[in-house]
């Protein structure tokens, strides 16, 4: 059973789609590299799938569960990080990841949170405040919270912002060892040459649809880079007409 499946999936906001008629499988244990220009509908894609934005049409199901039938069980299999971090000004660190353990039912807690602000190199920071944190540190504390619970399905837009690269490298590291865990994660990033270490398969969305879409090796074996095949797939390649690498 794919962790995430995606028929359909459409979003109308007035007279513009922003979404158009997107599909989508993600099988435990698979990276896939989101990517798009401004506008093109990723966040309102991944806001979908997460229960925060209501689709126009389609369906989703997350781990075995409907997002509409079941919505509460496919919120509890997933973790969402949007790409502003959003906390409490006058919560610890210690205190945001305990109250997400506790809405999320998780038995061992404790050992959770150590380990992660371990992870993250914020166990120093157990007893700051969140108005005392930094950006980058903002977005590691969201980043934990979002693990604390082990999500089955990981939804991640820009999470590398206002990341050190020492930061960008642990979360790299962090993303692939949940999904050798058997967690399926798609995570949306303007940088590239991220999505294309990170990725174990990437989908381009133009305009709302999905343009392109492959393994990093089909990639390769095509037109080379993901950003030569980003380009040819949103037009900006004089080289290919638009949706031609949707074809390889």
């Amino acid at each position: 059973m794919s962790a995430i499946e995606v028929r359909g999936l459409t979003k109308i906001f007035d007279d513009l789609v922003a979404v158009d008629s997107v599909d989508m499988t993600v099988e435990p244990g698979e990276i896939v590299g989101f990517v798009g220009a401004n506008g093109a509908g990723k966040t309102t894609y991944l806001r979908m799938l997460a229960g925060i934005t209501q689709a126009s049409a389609g369906e989703i199901t997350l781990a075995g569960h409907r997002m509409t039938a079941d919505s509460a069980d496919a919120r509890g299999a997933l973790a969402f990080v949007a790409d502003t971090p959003s906390l409490f000004e006058s919560l610890t660190v210690y205190e945001h990841m305990l109250f997400v353990s506790e809405l999320y039912g998780v038995d061992d807690a404790e050992p959770r949170i150590d380990q992660l602000l371990t992870e993250f190199e914020l166990s120093d920071k157990r007893h700051a405040t969140a108005s005392a944190l930094s950006r980058g540190m903002r977005q590691k504390v969201m980043i934990c919270c979002a693990f604390v619970h082990d999500p089955e399905v990981l939804l991640l837009d820009e999470p590398l912002t206002g990341l050190d690269p020492l930061g960008r490298r642990r979360m790299c590291e962090a993303i692939e060892a949940r999904a050798r865990a058997g967690a399926a994660v798609i995570v949306s990033s303007h940088q590239l040459d991220f999505v294309e270490r990170l990725s174990t398969r990437f989908a381009i969305i133009h305009k709302g649809r999905i343009r392109a879409q492959g393994s990093r090796e089909e990639v390769r074996a095509g037109l080379g880079s993901l950003e030569e095949v980003f380009l040819a797939a949103t037009g900006e390649d004089a080289r290919a007409p638009d949706g031609e690498a949707a074809d390889r």
